[in-house]
């Protein structure tokens, strides 16, 4: 997956490709944030809200025929006007998404773009879809056929909401057998997690409208009508992050794959946070430090390390799936080196099971560490004895073809594929070598300073 984008932030025009791990560098206000809040709401956007356009004479042979068939290559060959289509109107809803005047897109340009031979679509589904406990109308694809077949359920009579959900409906199905094993489910860790953590009961956006409507106004107001507004007061990834925050409770009681199938990441992650969250039966949030168990320590009461990992720790435990897209904001947020390079190891492992990964970081610790995943994952003696001497597993391990690594910075390139080149903010992947790992200049021109400076200081009387 290619995402290009134009007029986005301090971007002027870049294009960065979807890894298995994918890693944003570069100094602060270069658009790191703007590439990934682009990236969370478009896949957002695309799996909550576009559907693919259905005609109504398709919902009307249903409803009079009883079924209606759908040929899913005719639309799986026009994938990339569909897709074309999703993005513009995406483009349209970014200042949703940034919590910014609208206006301020006006010149953005926001492209997904698939290669022809990666639309495959799904070889068989089967769904039912109802309302009020009754079941409506089944869509399913047979393994040897290349249609999609929309069966009803029930008498036309029966039938008593719009049309246009039907339609909806329909091509939501239809864009899920498609595109469906493409986009990946996101979930986002923002850079604001920390404060989150602490005040989430308190951060409550539809009751806060509500509350700062009412006080606005000497007329009555209806609470319930103010509950269906769209809030722009907060970008949509914070918002999301805080939603997840705010509902760790009900979450608690989820199972993700991981904490199924591969408890032993579990507890690297206990030991990269010293302890445990925990639920009580009253819905109460506390962390257990491994040092003592009978503490009970609310997060106001922890340390930042323990809030800034908390909801990448509920991700883990409770919601991880195959294929999700997991994005870190910073994750080095609050944390020791130590701890830092730990959970790039982390971030290693999920990868490797079947999770991507997408953070952006000013961290070198963590890229040096991603290096050494990278450089020990060889079949030479020397490099083995050195993963089993600073106790690497072989879990951890990363293969270079998996990463891709992009620094934002301003460069030399051509606008709009014009000969001229013209200095602006772009992304600009770097090299990455099974033998070398990934080169960022960025951070190694810092150290390098420092390290002038620094032994300048000790022997330049010398």
């Amino acid at each position: 997956m290619k995402i290009e984008i134009k007029n986005l932030g301090a971007l002027k025009q870049a294009e960065f490709s979807l890894g298995d791990l994918t890693i944003l560098c570069g100094k602060n206000n270069t658009g790191k944030t703007y590439a990934t809040y682009a990236l969370f709401g478009f896949l957002s956007y695309w799996r909550e809200a576009f559907s693919i356009r259905i005609h109504k004479e398709v919902v009307e042979q249903l409803l009079s025929q009883g079924t209606v068939r759908l040929n899913v290559k005719r639309y799986s060959d026009n994938a990339s006007r569909i897709l074309s289509e999703g993005c513009n109107a995406y483009v349209q809803q970014l200042g949703k998404v940034f919590a910014a005047p609208n206006d301020r897109f006006k010149d953005t340009f926001f492209q997904v773009k698939l290669e022809q031979k990666d639309i495959r679509p799904v070889q068989v589904t089967n769904r039912i879809m109802s309302a009020a406990n009754a079941e409506l109308f089944s869509i399913t694809k047979d393994r040897d056929s290349s249609d999609l077949v929309i069966t009803l359920l029930v008498k036309k009579e029966s039938v008593d909401f719009p049309r246009e959900i039907i339609e909806k409906i329909i091509g939501n199905a239809l864009k899920d057998v498609i595109f469906g094993h493409l986009f990946p489910n996101p979930f986002i860790a923002s850079a604001e997690r920390t404060g989150a953590a602490i005040f989430r009961k308190e951060l409550n956006f539809p009751r806060n409208r509500i509350l700062e409507r009412m006080s606005q106004s000497d007329k009555g107001i209806n609470p319930i009508e103010l509950l269906f507004e769209v809030y722009e007061d907060y970008a949509l990834p914070v918002k999301t992050n805080v939603e997840f925050t705010r509902q760790l409770e009900a979450i608690a009681k989820r199972k993700s794959f991981i904490s199924e199938e591969h408890p032993d990441v579990l507890s690297d992650f206990a030991d990269i946070i010293g302890g445990e969250y925990a639920v009580t039966q009253k819905n109460e949030l506390f962390f257990v430090p491994k040092a003592n168990k009978r503490a009970k320590l609310t997060m106001d009461e922890s340390s930042s390390a323990v809030r800034s990992l908390l909801d990448i720790g509920f991700y883990i435990r409770h919601v991880a799936q195959p294929g999700d897209l997991f994005m870190v904001d910073e994750p080095e947020l609050n944390l020791h080196p130590e701890n830092q390079c730990r959970v790039a190891r982390l971030f290693a492992r999920l990868v490797n099971l079947g999770i991507k990964v997408f953070i952006t970081t000013h961290s070198d610790y963590i890229v040096k560490e991603l290096n050494t995943l990278i450089m020990l994952n060889s079949d030479k003696a020397h490099l083995k004895r050195i993963a089993d001497d600073n106790n690497y597993r072989k879990e951890e391990l990363l293969n270079a073809s998996r990463v891709r690594v992009y620094v934002a910075e301003e460069s030399l390139i051509k606008l709009d594929g014009g000969q001229r080149r013209t200095k602006c903010e772009t992304l600009i992947e770097a090299d990455i070598s099974p033998e070398l790992g990934i080169e960022v200049k960025s951070f190694d021109t810092e150290i390098d300073r420092l390290n002038r400076i620094q032994e300048k200081i000790v022997w330049g009387e010398e």
